[in-house]
């Protein structure tokens, strides 16, 4: 059965919304400290000062760019949409039939606690609320370590394109839903965003049983 890894009993609440204008120099500043605690341990899939502006700035105009928000600042940010790159995935990959995550970054702060496991299942239920089959990304690769933390997440290693000019490459993909391509509960995160699968009201509680909201109760109730 699956279980939710974030840890539920930390203090600091979490809210999932989409980014805005005004957000773009905390998404900024998560992106560019990830890229740090990369390329100290030699990943370089990302560019060592992080991303510029007029890189993510789109994302955000588009709609596509989210952030996780903690009491004490932002938490992470994750990118999710259907734009296929073009140099990775071609036509016999059925482009339109999956979403692909991106820019995955969480604060130094927050690491270890599950969340970028939660974020991953999250952008899998959004597959499902697309009427898709697959949630895909592309990794850096070189990096086994980064590789085999995918694989843990219940991602198939398709292939990997070598590109002289990329240092990602290495093309990953799962079901939609969870791991295991289930659709059991929503991460354990309030959900600004709207639901993502008809199964969205559900909640997990401390103990593990689910249970769902009254009819008419919003839907941005914090999960302890």
């Amino acid at each position: 059965m699956h279980s939710n890894t974030v840890d539920l009993a930390a203090p600091r609440r979490l809210t999932l919304r989409r980014a805005t204008g005004g957000d773009l120099p905390a998404v900024l500043a998560l992106l560019a400290e990830t890229a740090a605690w990369l390329d100290a341990r030699g990943v370089r899939q990302w560019p060592a000062g992080g991303f510029p502006a007029g890189r993510i700035a789109p994302l955000i105009e588009e709609g596509a760019m989210y952030l996780v928000d903690g009491e004490g600042g932002p938490a992470a940010t994750v990118a999710l949409d259907g734009h296929a790159d073009p140099e990775f995935w071609t036509a016999e990959d059925g482009p339109g039939s999956a979403l692909y995550v991106h820019k995955l970054a969480v604060a130094r702060g927050h690491s270890g606690r599950g969340l970028g496991e939660a974020l991953l299942d999250w952008a899998g239920l959004r597959v499902l609320a697309a009427g898709r089959r697959w949630l895909r990304l592309d990794c850096a690769k070189d990096n086994p370590g980064l590789q085999g933390y995918y694989r843990r997440q219940g991602f198939a290693h398709l292939r990997t394109v070598d590109l002289p000019h990329r240092a990602s490459g290495a093309l990953f993909q799962r079901a939609g839903g969870l791991r295991g391509g289930s659709a059991g509960p929503v991460p354990p995160f309030a959900d600004r965003v709207g639901p993502a699968s008809p199964l969205a009201d559900r909640r997990m509680p401390v103990g593990g049983r689910r249970s769902r909201s009254a009819p008419g109760k919003s839907r941005d109730k914090v999960i302890r």
